[in-house]
């Protein structure tokens, strides 16, 4: 399993509704984790640390109105976008589920189709090198589709690794990344590395960048981890 997959956490308590959802997401190259209810979504959100939440209203106990509030006062959780879907299309209701934090709201029955055209959407805001979309930063081009990096006009020879270490960055320019979180998003949660070859790798990732000169774009952050920019 790729560890560039995007996560859709899917919050649906209608079996059937579930599993047409988590089928098509992973048709479009998603990697899905489904939760049945509003408490098992809260867990599933710190374990998987999705990318983007597909969230049904009506569930049992904790509601996906809740939830959705609950997603956005979380500062760690707070920038992951949320597709409300709900039987109700009152104007009212859609306001509600906007105004409690969600970025889109969906109303059933929807079409399928539509629903991954929106999910691509949110994703293009906030993993666009996961969804295709070239990314710019300074003088360095990424281009997620053919693999290959520019730097000025100069092509760049990057390992997968680096590849997928320098799109991290370049999605959030500033943002510091402790070795934690770029093991979880470059390596993926299953597989075990120390965290000390995360420095082994963005050392590698300095050299390419600066192999036809230029200075060094990647920041250390003393006891935090490493930004770009």
């Amino acid at each position: 399993m790729s560890a560039e997959q995007p996560v859709v956490l899917v919050v649906e308590d209608e079996h059937a509704q579930r599993e047409v959802l988590s089928y098509n997401l992973e048709a479009e190259g998603f990697r899905v984790a489904k939760a049945i209810n509003g408490e098992e979504a809260l867990l599933l959100l710190e374990e998987e640390a999705p990318d983007i939440v597909v969230l049904d209203w009506m569930l049992p106990n904790v509601s996906g109105i809740e939830v959705c509030r609950r997603i956005k006062l979380r500062p760690e959780t707070r920038g992951v976008p949320v597709i409300m879907l709900s039987a109700r299309s009152e104007e009212v209701d859609r306001v509600r589920g906007l105004e409690t934090g969600a970025d889109d709201y969906v109303v059933k029955p929807y079409s399928v189709v539509e629903l991954m055209a929106r999910v691509r959407a949110q994703l293009r805001r906030t993993r666009p090198a996961a969804v295709g979309q070239q990314l710019v930063y300074d003088d360095i081009l990424l281009d997620p589709e053919t693999h290959k990096v520019f730097r000025g006009e100069n092509t760049l020879k990057l390992g997968p690794t680096e590849f997928r270490l320098l799109a991290t960055f370049m999605e959030k320019p500033g943002r510091v990344w402790t070795r934690e979180q770029l093991l979880d998003r470059v390596w993926g949660r299953d597989i075990y590395v120390d965290t000390r070859t995360v420095d082994v790798h963005i050392g590698r990732l300095r050299k390419a960048l600066c192999q036809h000169g230029g200075d060094d774009p990647v920041r250390t952050v003393r006891g935090a981890g490493y930004a770009l920019g």
